[in-house]
C-alpha cells in the first residue's frame, strides 16, 4: 500500500484537500485551542472533515484523536493531570465486536502522553478507558477511530519524549528513567498488538 507522510515538524505544509483513500493523523504537543499558534491543526481538521465526508477511513492517535472528536461536536478540554507512562487500558463491552479490537487482550498495556481529554462524540461507539481516563478510544462509523493511547512507540521514540519533555515529567512527579526502561518490558506485545490494530485498519482502506 503506497502511502504519503506529511511532516509538520520539519514544516511540510498540510493538503488542501484529501487526496488519498485514508487518513492518518498523529499526535503533537499542541491542542485544538492552539490553532491561532499552530494554524497546521485548522488544516488538518478540514482534511479530517473531508474524510468523514466522503466516508473514507480515519485513524487518529493522541492529538490526532482530540481533533477527530473536535470535528465530530464533541468537548476537548484540559483534564486534571496529565496521563504519562504506561497504564492499562481496559476494553468496552462494544470492543468485542469491533473490527480493530475484537480478541484483543483485555485489559492490555500502552503508552499514554497527554494532558487534554474529549468527551465521546455523539454517535460514536466507545471502546477503552483507562483508570484515569474514561474515553480512551472510539469509533465513529465503519471506520473513523480516535484513539488517545499509543501503540505506535518505540524505545527509541519513548526516550526521545523523556528527554524532550522533562519538565512535563517534572510537573507531574514522574520519573523518565523508570519510564523508559519499562520500554523492555512491554514493547513486543506492543508491537504485537500495533500490527494487528493498525493492519486491520489498513484493510478498511480501499
Amino acid at each position: 500500500m503506497s502511502h504519503r507522510t506529511v511532516r509538520l515538524f520539519r514544516d511540510e505544509p498540510v493538503p488542501g484537500t484529501l487526496d488519498a483513500d485514508g487518513l492518518v493523523v498523529m499526535g503533537g504537543p499542541m491542542g485544538v485551542a492552539d490553532r491561532h499558534d499552530h494554524p497546521h491543526l485548522q488544516a488538518e481538521l478540514n482534511l479530517i472533515e473531508q474524510a468523514l465526508q466522503d466516508d473514507r477511513p480515519v485513524l487518529s492517535v493522541c492529538l490526532g484523536s482530540q481533533l477527530l472528536a473536535h470535528v465530530l461536536g464533541a468537548e476537548v478540554r484540559t483534564g486534571r493531570q496529565k496521563e504519562i507512562g504506561w497504564d492499562e487500558v481496559t476494553l468496552t463491552g462494544a470492543a468485542a465486536d469491533d473490527p480493530l479490537f475484537q480478541g484483543l487482550e483485555d485489559p492490555f498495556v500502552a503508552f499514554h502522553w497527554h494532558g487534554d481529554l474529549f468527551s465521546l462524540p455523539d454517535g460514536a461507539t466507545h471502546l477503552a478507558r483507562t483508570p484515569q481516563t474514561e474515553h480512551q478510544a472510539f469509533r465513529y462509523g465503519d471506520s473513523a477511530y480516535g484513539l488517545l493511547f499509543h501503540l505506535e512507540v518505540t524505545p527509541k521514540t519513548v526516550a526521545w519524549m523523556t528527554t524532550a519533555f522533562q519538565d512535563e515529567l517534572a510537573e507531574e512527579g514522574r520519573d523518565g528513567a523508570v519510564i523508559r526502561r519499562a520500554v523492555m518490558t512491554y514493547e513486543k506485545e506492543l508491537r504485537s498488538r500495533a500490527r494487528t490494530v493498525f493492519g486491520r485498519w489498513a484493510e478498511l482502506v480501499d
